[in-house]
């Protein structure tokens, strides 16, 4: 049995807060009784993990904690499947990336960093017979975010554009890959160019260096940046066009420039995660298009400080998962 814990988090050394230990912690809260234990046969690394290393979401007496949010493995009736990493009130219908109690794993229950994950069984997702453990596992944070964010929320239609700001990373990833099997232009933007490249042979159609003039303005902004790109995201759009916010890696408060957002009647709008029925849609996705992530690499959980030490560095296209 290995486990990947954080016990003491640190702001400053996230990678020092990582602990793999030969067994998982007792969880400090008691799952309910309707949960089931799922075998992990592969998880997926996300920058929700190490934003726990550093305590952000996470308090103390919640720790240790085994982090990880995604999973693909096999259920108690023997049955493959994916995890839907968004944890509900069981009161809650409807979407559950509205429910103001939600949670991931990992952050009040147990994560999927382990050899066994409990999980409510209504988070359970058939997992198609084409895709491997390895993709699957990809697929409920990253993928997911992606495929709401485009599909759910931006209103672009097949023959639209959308630009990707920061190619690279596994939202970005995922974006290039799900526009481009549903007929989407995609642009990209990035600084390095090895990242521009890559996007390019996964199906973006252009890639600029950040804050590059556009050939034309496009229907929609896909952004995950934040400060370092919001004020070219306002200017690649076209009037009436939209842009779709689900992270801000480079800070959360750039000036809004409103006269522009009214002036050319912008939409903005917050995405996060996805509902399980989306997560569906997204594996059925996958399965008929041929579309896959990309993995960059598959380590074992135990050789799990170097999967957090790349996330960290940043040295990295696509997922890292881990296999027990």
């Amino acid at each position: 049995m290995v486990a990947v814990v954080v016990a003491r988090p640190s702001a400053e050394d996230p990678l020092s807060a990582l602990e793999v230990r030969e067994q998982a912690p007792e969880p400090t809260t008691a799952p309910p009784a309707d949960w089931v234990p799922v075998t992990v046969r592969a998880a997926a690394l996300n920058h929700h993990d190490v934003w726990s290393l550093r305590g952000v979401g996470l308090p103390a007496e919640r720790m240790p904690m085994v982090l990880g949010c995604d999973a693909a493995g096999v259920d108690p009736d023997g049955n493959e499947v994916v995890v839907h990493a968004v944890l509900s009130d069981p009161a809650w219908t409807g979407d559950e990336t509205l429910d103001p109690r939600r949670s991931l794993l990992s952050e009040r229950y147990p994560g999927t960093f382990a050899d066994t994950v409990l999980v409510p069984r209504r988070n359970l997702v058939p997992k198609p017979a084409g895709l491997s453990f390895e993709d699957a596992a990809c697929l409920p944070t990253a993928w997911l975010t992606a495929y709401r964010m485009l599909f759910t929320q931006s209103g672009v239609q097949p023959g639209g554009t959308v630009l990707v700001q920061g190619a690279g990373g596994g939202v970005a990833t995922a974006l290039v890959g799900l526009a481009a099997a549903a007929g989407i232009r995609v642009w990209v933007t990035s600084r390095d160019e090895g990242k521009r490249e890559r996007a390019l042979e996964l199906g973006a159609a252009a890639a600029f260096e950040p804050g590059a003039r556009l050939p034309e303005r496009v229907d929609a902004v896909m952004e995950t940046v934040g400060e370092a790109t919001w004020a070219h995201s306002l200017r690649a759009l076209r009037p009436g066009g939209t842009v779709v916010v689900s992270g801000a890696t480079s800070g959360p408060a750039p000036s809004a420039d409103l006269q522009r957002v009214f002036f050319l009647q912008l939409r903005v709008l917050g995405s996060t995660m996805g509902t399980r029925d989306e997560l569906d849609r997204l594996l059925r996705l996958c399965e008929t298009t041929g579309v896959r992530p990309v993995v960059d690499s598959v380590l074992p959980m135990a050789d799990a400080a170097d999967a957090f030490e790349r996330m960290v560095e940043g040295d990295v296209v696509g997922k890292l998962v881990l296999v027990p």
